[in-house]
């Protein structure tokens, strides 16, 4: 049988493709990878619009348990359901590639992601350079090797879309060193957290791809009737209250007629919402 990776886009269950949803009413299991991106709507929602039952798959599920689901697959049709393009994330390219190792059929229905769903913000896709993770920072362990990266799209003036950490279903090091399944509640980090750890960065590289004047736009939700997208410098941006997940920056470089046109009708203006004083300063 068959082995299917399945995007969903990123708004609500209705974003799913037809496509997509004739072949996830007919298959005897339904997947949701449910630790690289989130949908704005809970499991449930997907399983009562597709009229199948709908069971999460966590990272341990996937990166450690994927047999289970792929034997099954030798056998059956499997669906896993990817929020966003189910080629969006290296894990999902990883069992593609097992599938194919294995001799098990794997078909993929493609969706809109981030990585191109962020021309919503009136930047060209094809101005864009290498995209960016960027990690929280802990008390013993703030990494600087993303600089280098953005560094690569800022020479020559390259937009850089920064793709923000996601926790779910994390451990502590001292649960994990001592085996104890207690997880830590989910955090998604902020367009302001972002900031603040590109401008502490910025302060110790000092290459000027991430100073306090550098022109950005902060996207939340996109894809979702909540979308919010604001235009302005990293300082004012850090001001800003995105609200809930989930939040991606991107580092304008040049732009042309065109693309200014659409940056400056989000630009930051004194109705955009902001942060309190004491968020502000908790970031």
């Amino acid at each position: 049988m068959v082995f299917y990776m399945i995007g969903l886009g990123l708004g609500t269950e209705h974003d799913i493709t037809v496509k997509g949803l004739e072949i996830v009413k007919r298959c005897s299991k339904v997947l949701l990878e449910a630790y690289t991106a989130i949908l704005m709507v809970d499991h449930t929602k997907l399983s009562e619009f597709y009229g199948v039952e709908v069971t999460i798959a966590d990272r341990e599920l996937i990166e450690q348990g994927a047999d289970s689901f792929l034997n099954k697959a030798k056998d059956d049709d499997v669906a896993l359901l990817v929020v966003g393009d189910p080629f969006g994330a290296t894990t999902h390219t990883d069992l593609f590639t097992r599938c194919r190792e294995q001799g098990i059929p794997v078909e993929v229905v493609h969706n809109a992601s981030i990585m191109n769903a962020v021309g919503c913000c009136g930047l060209q896709l094809y101005n864009f350079g290498r995209t960016v993770s960027i990690v929280f920072f802990k008390d013993n362990w703030r990494p600087t090797s993303f600089y280098p990266k953005i560094m690569h799209n800022t020479v020559p003036k390259l937009h850089t879309l920064l793709l923000l950490d996601i926790k779910v279903k994390e451990q502590t090091d001292e649960n994990l060193i001592r085996g104890r399944k207690i997880y830590e509640p989910p955090r998604y980090m902020t367009i302001n957290q972002c900031i603040a750890q590109l401008l502490e960065v910025e302060e110790e590289m000092k290459g000027g791809a991430c100073t306090p004047d550098a022109l950005a736009v902060g996207v939340a939700r996109v894809g979702h009737k909540s979308q919010q997208v604001v235009y302005g410098t990293l300082a004012e941006l850090q001001t800003v209250d995105f609200g809930a997940p989930l939040h991606s920056l991107v580092l304008v470089g040049e732009t042309d007629l065109v693309e200014q046109e659409m940056l400056d009708a989000y630009k930051i203006t004194d109705a955009t919402p902001r942060l309190s004083t004491a968020d502000t300063d908790a970031n």
